[in-house]
C-alpha cells in the first residue's frame, strides 16, 4: 500500500504572495518526509485551492490559463507536484460559469493543473447548467490535448464536499490551510481476498488492514500538524489501483466472486469492499470506498477489451461504491448531448443516494466504441473505448 498523493489545502491568494508559498513549501518538505519515515512511499504532493471563481472575481482582467500557469511554476518551486483550482462556478455563478469557459485554455497550458465542474450540489440540486457547461467543456477538452488525454484533469462533480485529497475533486472550503491523506490501496483488497475461505471473512480481514494502516497514518498526520500548526482534514481511505495485476481493485473483486468483473456478483463485491473500508474507525473525508477507473486498473482495461461490462455497469455499481464514472475511455465523436445524457443519469443518482460522486469521462479523438486506446503514460493502462449506448435524451434544453 502507498500513499497516492498529500494534499495540502488553502485559501489562495491572487497576486501570489511570498509567505504563503514558504508555507505551501515547508509542508511539501516535511510531509514528504513524515510519511516516509512512517514506512511509505509517497507518490505526489498536491495543493487544492478555493473554486477559483472565487480569488478570480475581485482581480481585473482575469485570465485563467495565465494563472494557471504561474501558480504551476510556483508550486513545482515549493516541491508540489500537482495543483487544483477547484470546481466552478464557485460562489459567483454567473461568473463562474463564464469564466468556465476558459477551462480547456488553461489545461492545455499546462501540465499538472487541474479543475472540475460542479453538476449536482445540494443546494442546487442536479444543475442543468452545470450538466450543460460540463458537457461542452469534455468535448472541447479532448480536442484540446493530444489523443483526449486533457479529460484526466477535469471531472464533473455531483455532491463532492470539500477537502477531497483526489484530484479532479480537490478543493479548500475555506478557512485555515489543512491538509489530507489519500491512499492508493486495492493491494490490501488483493492480498485479503486471495486468502479468504469466506466473504465474511474477506470483510474482517480487509478491515482488519485497513485500520491498521489508517491508525499508523492517523498518528503521522496529527504529529505533522502539530509541528506545522495547519488543520489535519482526514484520511480517504480509498481502495484506489495502479495499473498491474496485483494492485488491481478488479483483480480482488475477482478473488472474491470467482469470476471476471462484471458478471454476477460484481455489485456485491463492490458494496463489500465499501463497506469494509467505511466500518473501520478513523477520521474520514472525501469517498473512502473503491475506486473503478478502466485506464488506472489492469484487470478493468483487460475486461473492457473483453466486453465484460459498459458503462450502464459502473453506474451501477456507483450505486454503492466510491467515485462514479472515473477515467472512462469514450467514442471520439461523442456529442454534448450525448456526454450530457451520461451526466443527468450520474446525478440523479448521486442526489437520489446523497452520496458524492465524479465523472472524468474522456473522449479519445478518432477512435470509435471497441478499439483500444494508445497511451503511452505510467498509470494508464489501454483499454477499449466503451459505447455510449442509446440516443441522448432532451433534458435541459
Amino acid at each position: 500500500m502507498e500513499i497516492r498523493s498529500l494534499t495540502c489545502f488553502v485559501d489562495l491568494a491572487y497576486p501570489l504572495q511570498t509567505p504563503q508559498w514558504e508555507q505551501i513549501a515547508r509542508f511539501a518538505s516535511a510531509a514528504r518526509r513524515a510519511f516516509t519515515d512512517a514506512g511509505y512511499r509517497v507518490q505526489s504532493i498536491r495543493l487544492a485551492t478555493q473554486p477559483f471563481p472565487e480569488f478570480a472575481a475581485d482581480v481585473e482582467a482575469f485570465s485563467l490559463p495565465d494563472v494557471a500557469v504561474e501558480v504551476e511554476a510556483a508550486a513545482r518551486e515549493a516541491g508540489v507536484d500537482y495543483v487544483s483550482l477547484g470546481p466552478a462556478p464557485g460562489a459567483h455563478r454567473a461568473f463562474g460559469w463564464r469564466l468556465a469557459e476558459e477551462i480547456p485554455d488553461a489545461i492545455a497550458a499546462t501540465q499538472g493543473v487541474f479543475f472540475g465542474a460542479t453538476v449536482a450540489s445540494p443546494t442546487t440540486g442536479v444543475d442543468a447548467e452545470g450538466i450543460r457547461v460540463a458537457a461542452s467543456l469534455i468535448a472541447r477538452v479532448s480536442r484540446s490535448v493530444a489523443n483526449g488525454f486533457g479529460n484526466l484533469r477535469l471531472a464533473a462533480l455531483c455532491n463532492c464536499a470539500p477537502w477531497s485529497p483526489f484530484f479532479p475533486v480537490a478543493y479548500h472550503g475555506g478557512g485555515a490551510a489543512r491538509f489530507a491523506v489519500a491512499t492508493e490501496a486495492a493491494s490490501l483488497a488483493v492480498q485479503a481476498f486471495s486468502q479468504a475461505q469466506s466473504a465474511q471473512q474477506a470483510e474482517a480481514d480487509l478491515r482488519a488492514a485497513v485500520q491498521s494502516h489508517a491508525d499508523r497514518i492517523a498518528e503521522t498526520a496529527r504529529a505533522l500538524a502539530q509541528d506545522l500548526g495547519m488543520g489535519f482534514a482526514g484520511i480517504d481511505f480509498s481502495l484506489a489501483p495502479y495499473p498491474t495485476p496485483e494492485r488491481s481493485i478488479a483483480q480482488a473483486i475477482e478473488a472474491l466472486t470467482g469470476d471476471r468483473f462484471g458478471s454476477r456478483g460484481t455489485l456485491f463485491a463492490a458494496a463489500l469492499l465499501t463497506r469494509a473500508v467505511q466500518s473501520a474507525e478513523f477520521p474520514k473525508t472525501g469517498f473512502c470506498g473503491l475506486f473503478l477507473p478502466v485506464l488506472e486498473d489492469a484487470v478493468l482495461a483487460q475486461r473492457s477489451r473483453e466486453g465484460a461490462y459498459s458503462l450502464d455497469h459502473l453506474l451501477l455499481y456507483s450505486a454503492v461504491c466510491g467515485a462514479g464514472l472515473d477515467t472512462v475511455p469514450l467514442p471520439g465523436n461523442a456529442t454534448q448531448d450525448e456526454l450530457a445524457a451520461i451526466l443527468w443519469d450520474l446525478a440523479a443518482l448521486s442526489t437520489r443516494l446523497a452520496k458524492p460522486l465524479t465523472a472524468r469521462l474522456m473522449p479519445i479523438p478518432g477512435k470509435q466504441a471497441g478499439e483500444i486506446t494508445e497511451f503511452d503514460f505510467e498509470y494508464f493502462a489501454n483499454a477499449a473505448i466503451l459505447k455510449i449506448g442509446g440516443k441522448a435524451p432532451g433534458i435541459g434544453r
